[in-house]
């Protein structure tokens, strides 16, 4: 257990977490909606310090990071809990019900950065679970890692607050988020969240110099209006920069949400070229190994730049980050 950075006493031993936009109100010996922070006698506490659930050596594209170290290992690692209740979680076995039978393991930031090391992996990742949750773990770790010279990135949902964003940027490069719609309702209802402090946590990041993709899981009936997939995009484009690579992702039924079919492979397509005719830049299809929509094109001439297969790729049409036909510089950081 370790003592919280983000937080304030604001009451007779009662704290309110500035850590996510939830902004909890914590009394004396409880927790907030993540799970894993508790008051202790006016002192807020994070319950999963250095606890890890999940480690792996992940190729980038599996977070997906389309832009970001291409053809790259990086090192995984995820912890318990989240700050967002989603009924289609396919990680809701660490994020949701992490109460029974997880098997965790207390590994400390020295030894994270050290295997990732050992491992020749030019990255690590917080992911699996929310990693917003881990604030003071994945601050140490990020820290050490920039001093070993190895990237960091978040797979997050981005509800992090201004104030732990701005703490945990300067040691972080990479901000992966899952944008899950473009309506509070849906926020509302499927998440138990709010939309507005995920669109202000991307405007800032992309301020701060983060790397930024965005990814849309495409759930048939709940997110898929053709009408707010124009405007989310517009948004993007608008607010994020049409060269901002944006992931429209296949859905699968899990966890509460086994009543509706996978994603139509052709609802995916008409997304992806309408997001093209509407300016982004490096629109991408996922969960859909094999599809041309895959991969990687110059936004000038057309040339194919990176081919992907599953989580296999060639960089081919890259020379550097310019495109070898036509010479265009391409937004991406090359290892």
């Amino acid at each position: 257990m370790e003592r919280a950075l983000q937080y304030n006493l604001v009451g007779d031993n009662i704290i309110k977490c500035s850590l996510c936009n939830h902004r909890c109100r914590i009394k004396d010996g409880n927790r907030g909606i993540c799970g894993v922070r508790i008051n202790k006698k006016g002192i807020l506490y994070s319950d999963t310090y250095a606890m890890v659930s999940s480690v792996a050596l992940d190729p980038i594209e599996k977070k997906p990071l389309y832009h970001f170290l291409p053809g790259t290992v990086c090192y995984s690692i995820g912890s318990i809990g989240c700050n967002f209740s989603c009924s289609h979680c396919q990680n809701w076995h660490i994020s949701q019900d992490w109460h029974n039978e997880v098997r965790i393991q207390k590994i400390e930031p020295e030894t994270i950065v050290n295997n990732a090391q050992k491992n020749m992996c030019q990255s690590i990742a917080f992911t699996y679970n929310e990693p917003t949750l881990s604030h003071e773990y994945a601050l140490n770790v990020c820290k050490l890692a920039h001093l070993k010279f190895i990237k960091t990135a978040y797979v997050t949902n981005g509800y992090i607050t201004e104030e732990a964003l701005r703490e945990i940027a300067p040691f972080l490069d990479a901000f992966r988020v899952d944008l899950k719609a473009f309506s509070e309702e849906f926020y509302h209802s499927v998440c138990k969240a709010k939309l507005e402090p995920v669109l202000n946590t991307c405007k800032l990041a992309k301020e701060l110099g983060l790397h930024v993709e965005i990814v849309t899981l495409i759930i048939p009936g709940l997110n898929d209006d053709s009408l707010q997939l124009k405007e989310m995009i517009n948004w993007v484009i608008r607010e994020l920069g049409p060269e901002t690579p944006f992931h429209f992702t296949r859905f699968h039924p899990d966890f509460e949400m086994r009543d509706r079919e996978s994603t139509p492979v052709k609802t995916l397509e008409k997304i992806y070229l309408c997001a093209k005719e509407l300016g982004i830049q490096y629109p991408y299809l996922g969960n859909v190994a094999g599809h041309k929509y895959e991969n990687t094109y110059c936004h000038s001439c057309g040339n194919l730049l990176i081919e992907r297969y599953g989580y296999s790729i060639s960089k081919n049409g890259l020379s550097g980050n310019h495109c070898n036909r036509c010479k265009e510089t391409i937004p991406v950081t090359i290892s």
